[in-house]
Order: structure tokens, then sequence, then C-alpha cells
């Protein structure tokens, strides 16, 4: 029987759901016990079956996102993705770190990102600056800026226009409201839902689960838990840098080729400190993530 191509809009351990080009659902096992795990959004080659099909083979991936196990092992969660959102609101404050985590993913991945500054009529005076500051801090560094509120509905016509045709996937602190965005991309996600429940046998399970869903007006929406959190484990160094243009130029105007930026003399970091073209929390984040990433050393990077 001759292959079919089709997407995984959900996986487990040894089977996934696979969504055929007439958009209906399969559950397929892998071909194997040593086959590759598909991941959400993957491309695949299957072959049908009674009751279940069979997935052959994974098609090349343009990206993949991935988190460490329980074992710091990187596990994938979802590939072919075309824009990552990341999710503010005035309420939980937003965290700069996490924001930035998501920065240096999207770069080393090379992923187009988008800031959504969800329930703005909420806000107050102070946690409208605090959004305000991270909204400039963005459009520095290219990422584009939208605003708006699910509860009242402005600002979502921009954002399903720029998201358009697109695989996007909902990233931020739990609380700013993306179960609500899901619902406003997606009006019969209820359904949707149901339908991947009967099919997959896994019932509300199937909530918990990364999980692609397409939108009426074109593209698809990839919801998932994993990415709440985000270590950067599996990243190197390098990764970090990309992701921190303003301080990587400073430190090529460093006297010594592995300043710490600490205590040296003629340092082009602490100039660019001091002149205030380098935030002092992007610079601790930049040291935070480099440690994370398992290395403080800047001569390393290779410049």
């Amino acid at each position: 029987m001759s292959h079919s191509l089709g997407q995984v809009i959900m996986s487990g351990a040894d089977q996934c759901l696979v969504r055929d080009a007439a958009g209906e659902l399969h559950l397929c096992r892998l071909r194997g016990r040593r086959a590759a795990r598909p991941v959400c959004g993957d491309r695949v080659r299957w072959t049908p079956g009674n009751p279940d099909g069979l997935v052959d083979g994974i098609e090349p991936r343009r990206n993949l996102i991935e988190r460490g196990d329980f074992r710091g092992r990187p596990r994938g969660l979802a590939a072919n993705i075309d824009r990552m959102v990341i999710v503010v609101a005035p309420e939980p404050a937003p965290d700069n770190l996490l924001v930035d985590r998501y920065l240096v993913l999207g770069e080393a991945l090379d992923i187009a990102m988008l800031l959504w500054c969800n329930k703005r009529d909420l806000a107050t005076w102070s946690s409208a600056q605090a959004l305000f500051a991270l909204q400039e801090r963005c459009r520095r560094l290219g990422v584009p800026v939208l605003e708006g509120s699910t509860a009242t509905g402005d600002g979502l016509a921009p954002l399903r226009e720029q998201t358009r045709q697109q695989t996007i996937i909902l990233v931020g602190q739990s609380g700013v409201g993306k179960s609500s965005i899901t619902q406003a991309l997606i009006p019969s996600l209820s359904l949707r839902i149901g339908e991947i429940s009967a099919t997959s046998g896994q019932g509300r399970h199937t909530t918990s689960e990364t999980t692609l869903f397409h939108r009426e007006d074109g593209g698809a929406l990839i919801d998932s838990p994993g990415v709440r959190t985000l270590r950067l484990d599996h990243l190197g160094s390098d990764a970090v840098d990309q992701a921190y243009p303003e301080i990587a130029e400073a430190a090529g105007n460093c006297r010594f080729r592995d300043c710490q930026h600490d205590q040296e003399p003629e340092c082009g970091v602490k100039r660019g400190l001091a002149s205030g073209m380098i935030e002092a929390e992007r610079f601790d984040n930049w040291r935070r993530l480099r440690h994370e990433t398992g290395s403080t050393d800047p001569a390393e990077r290779g410049r």
C-alpha cells in the first residue's frame, strides 16, 4: 500500500494522531520500536490501517522546540513553527527573564517572534509602564508588538491578520490569557477537543498534551503546556549571544579578548552600560543564561 502524507496533531510515546489531506484524524502507531518519535506539527509519511495506521517516516523539519526531560535529555515538543507569540499581561507582571528565554529560543531556531500584550483594559498606571518598557525593548530587537484584550475583542483583528496562514505557538506565564487567545482564534475549540479525544481515546487527558489545532481562517495554533517553563541547557552559549546583539557588539570593543566585563579596564560592555546603550537587566539576564548554558567566558564565542 502506498504512503500518504499527513500532519501530526498530537503525539504520545508509541502512537500519534495524524490529520490527512481531507482533514480526517487517524490514530497511528510507529513502525518499529526504534523508529524516531514524531512530535506535534511534524509532517509524516503514513500508511492507513485497520484499526490503526502506521507512521513510516518523518519529513525534514524546519525547526524543533525541545525541553529537557527528567534526566536532562532534550525531548521534542513541537516542530515546523512559523511564529512564536509571547503573551504578557499587566497581571501577573511580565517576567522579563522568561521573555528573554523565549527570545533566545526563537533566535536559535530561526522562528519569527511577536509580543502580544493581553488584558490591556485591566492595566493600571504602574503596570502599563512595565508593559511599555518591555514593548520598547522588543521593538529595538525587531520584534513586532501588538496589544489588546480577548475580553473586549480589541486588537484581535491585527493579531489574526499577522498570524494568518502561519503555524503559531503561544508561550508565556500562567494567567496571562493564552487559553482565551486560543479560544478567540479557534471558536470551535471545544468541538475540536472533543473530536481529538474521541479519536485518541484519551478523553480529557487530551487537554494536557501538546496539541495542534487548525484555524478556520488559515494556519494552525499549537497549544503546549511544555513551554510554560523553559530551560536552555540544550543550547550553547552562542545561542544566548545571538539574542543579545547589543552586548555582542559592545564586547567587540573590549581591550582584552577574554574580558569578563567586570573589573577589566577599557571594557566596551561596561561603557555600554554606563551610556545606557545596554540595559542593566538585559546584561544580568545575559550573564545568567550564559551560565545556564555552560559558559561565562566571552572568549568561547570565537570573537
